[in-house]
């Protein structure tokens, strides 16, 4: 049996069966042996192991149903599935061809044990002085007939299943490209709205703008050739004699875990900000001097965003 499962990659085939449906052990179990046609099954021991890991990493959840455990993927566990998408079409050819493979063998060994008892036969009728086809050679007749029989349907199921595995890889790396692209597409949406997103949210509070503005704009400094921490004129006039803002929170969003996607921690940052503003609007009020006030700030804030992320269109 080749390896196909080796660093991880029984770990990642798991995941793909339980985001298809929940399931429980003896089930998954069953499942990787029929995508081996019944040419390979791990054992309990390699699965339920595993099993608890993944659910000890938050990665499945599972529930009590007639005195079984049933697993579900969860969130955290379908975005490991999206982030290793190509490496999952590349093990489903992998297992394409370890089927083959192992169906290949099958067929050398019904061969050589057909040619061998081929070979008895013959020696057996050579050796009589009158040939009779008594109840033991019809017997290895019928032995032979069903081994041909068995190696042709094997031979069959390893191509069905070779043909749905070069489908699934192919269809799993088109959702893997298109998933890239939406993610671009969304980064610039946010870059290029989110000025406007924010100035018509109606709950924006001008301090907790402020303060996150100094966090975003920290080691930028004020005299750049980019001209990034000039005030426009509306900001000048919105915010002239206003109480400068608190010092922004060295520890803001800390709780949010990086992820390996740029595009996809920018989204999470921009939602826990909006919150934020959102929260505190709720809690304190807003007023027209603060909304003035926490528009230019804004302002300010998309224009430095703007000039970090890319040119504005």
């Amino acid at each position: 049996m080749p390896p196909v499962f080796a660093h991880g990659r029984l770990r990642l085939y798991l995941l793909k069966l339980l985001d298809e449906a929940p399931r429980h052990g003896y089930e998954v179990i069953r499942l990787l042996e029929e995508r081996f046609q019944g040419l390979y099954a791990p054992s309990a021991g390699t699965v339920y192991p595993r099993l608890a890991k993944l659910e000890a990493e938050g990665l499945v959840t599972y529930a009590t149903e007639g005195g079984r455990k049933v697993y579900s993927i969860t969130e955290a566990g379908r975005a490991e599935l999206a982030d290793r998408g190509g490496e999952l079409a590349d093990l489903e050819l992998e297992i394409r061809d370890s089927v083959s493979e192992l169906a290949a063998e099958i067929r050398d060994d019904v061969r050589g044990a057909a040619g061998a008892l081929r070979r008895e036969m013959r020696a057996a009728a050579s050796a009589s002085a009158t040939p009779v086809e008594d109840a033991s050679w019809a017997a290895a007749k019928e032995e032979l007939r069903k081994a041909k029989q068995e190696w042709k349907e094997q031979a069959r199921r390893a191509k069905d299943e070779s043909r749905r595995a070069r489908e699934e890889a192919q269809q799993a790396r088109r959702q893997a490209k298109e998933a890239q692209e939406r993610a671009r597409e969304e980064v610039m949406r946010i870059a290029s709205q989110f000025q406007e997103q924010f100035a018509k949210s109606g709950g924006m509070l001008g301090n907790l703008a402020g303060s996150w503005l100094a966090g975003a704009g920290a080691g930028a400094g004020t005299n750049s050739a980019t001209g990034a921490g000039k005030d426009t004129a509306a900001g000048k006039d919105a915010t002239a004699g206003a109480t400068p803002s608190a010092p922004a929170d060295p520890h803001w969003a800390e709780d949010l875990a990086a992820t390996g996607d740029p595009a996809r921690d920018l989204d999470r940052l921009l939602d826990r900000f909006r919150d934020d503003v959102r929260d505190a609007a709720r809690d304190h009020g807003v007023t027209p001097a603060k909304l003035a006030e926490a528009r230019a700030h804004l302002a300010a804030a998309a224009d430095r965003l703007a000039g970090t992320l890319g040119p504005r269109r």
